[in-house]
């Protein structure tokens, strides 16, 4: 396999150097030694309006507004993988974050079949799984293989830098990545011998007709 694998990386914390940052570094550690190439956009202090259901992006394969949601799709796109982070916020993913996913998911319309998808989240104390769960729907809903870890892609900490103590959540990162590069690599090497799986085609059920 003679391609480089690329990892594109949403961390939807406004904390430049908050615990989402920390869980990605360790990430980012596994990455390099793996020679897989990773780019870590900062979201959460962004300026990133929600859909408008204009559906212009129908018509375009992009959204309306040009922000960064069309620079992070062209990257999403070119990547073999995708990693979300987000803090937990009253139990649920943080609302840039969120904002800036919904839009990338919807107007872009390139084929994001196995491309393999990892959340992270990170809390003081509770709604790690329920804003884990959240994050994976985007990746299930997109044919995208989720990576997984020996628990739940949590790491716990209130102020930051404070997750470095929770060395069970920074195990869980590594081996996240771990997994995440293997998966990458199977499936390149997959598609070099075999190609894309034949899939059928898509049907779409409106259940009120």
């Amino acid at each position: 396999m003679d391609k480089k694998l690329k990892v594109l990386m949403l961390n939807g914390s406004p904390r430049q150097n908050g615990n989402i940052a920390l869980a990605f570094h360790e990430m980012e550690k596994v990455f390099e030694e793996h020679n897989v190439e990773y780019e870590n956009i900062l979201l959460g202090r962004m300026d990133i309006r929600g859909c408008i259901a204009c559906e212009t992006c129908r018509q375009n394969g992009k959204c309306v507004f040009n922000d960064i949601v069309n620079e992070i799709s062209e990257k999403f796109e070119a990547a073999d993988g995708l990693v979300i982070g987000s803090p937990v916020y009253y139990g649920s993913a943080n609302g840039t974050l969120m904002s800036a996913l919904q839009r990338v998911f919807y107007s872009s319309h390139f084929d994001k079949s196995l491309k393999v998808g990892a959340s992270v989240v990170s809390a003081r104390r509770s709604g790690c799984t329920a804003t884990f769960d959240e994050l994976n729907k985007f990746f299930t809903l997109s044919n995208m293989p989720v990576a997984t870890s020996w628990y739940w892609n949590n790491i716990y900490g209130w102020d930051p830098g404070e997750g470095k103590v929770d060395y069970e959540g920074m195990q869980v990162m590594r081996t996240l990545a771990t997994n995440m590069v293997f998966l990458m690599e199977s499936i390149a090497l997959g598609k070099e011998k075999n190609g894309l799986p034949g899939y059928e085609d898509r049907v779409w059920t409106n259940f009120t007709r």
